[in-house]
């Protein structure tokens, strides 16, 4: 009797799981495979990102090896503050490009990733075509998403630079 109403359970259990797998699953199999939105997605914003990734990795190694050129100068020239400070605040430009092509980098992966989620996970909109049916919604988001952030990076540039420069006047 135990027996029977275990697997009793657990048949009512798999079936208020799992009530649209039926659904989705044609539903999927409809629409095929990939779609022009999709293929059109994969070909523009994955370059973008590598050249992105790519940017930060060299703006960080140059970065890198320009202060450890200038490390020993700093250390010899010490009474000249003038030039130190302008390093100081290039090294800090640098870091920051670097941190901002990183950031869209990731950013724009990002955003492949939860793109392909909603469009296999029957698509928000139907057929393929992303939020609300076309593809012109989510690149107006993401160009929202670069001024944003570009004008995020430009202000904090802009602060890194005015504390370069009252550093100088001090």
């Amino acid at each position: 009797m135990a027996e029977h109403h275990q697997q009793h359970y657990g048949y009512q259990q798999h079936q208020q799981l799992n009530p649209t797998d039926a659904y989705n699953k044609g539903r999927y199999q409809q629409t095929g495979g990939q779609s022009t939105s999709k293929v059109l997605a994969v070909l523009t914003l994955f370059p973008i990102g590598g050249v992105c990734l790519l940017l930060a990795g060299l703006t960080l190694t140059g970065t890198l090896i320009g202060l450890a050129v200038a490390t020993p100068l700093f250390v010899i020239f010490s009474p000249v503050l003038v030039p130190a400070a302008i390093a100081i605040g290039l090294a800090v430009t640098g870091f920051l490009t670097s941190g901002a092509f990183g950031i869209t980098a990731l950013s724009s992966l990002t955003y492949i990733v939860n793109y392909f989620r909603k469009m296999g996970s029957g698509g928000v909109g139907g057929g393929g075509g992303g939020v609300g049916g076309s593809m012109q919604d989510p690149i107006d988001y993401a160009k929202r998403k670069a001024q944003d952030t570009a004008g995020y990076v430009g202000g904090k540039m802009k602060d890194a630079g005015q504390r370069t420069q009252d550093a100088a006047r001090s």
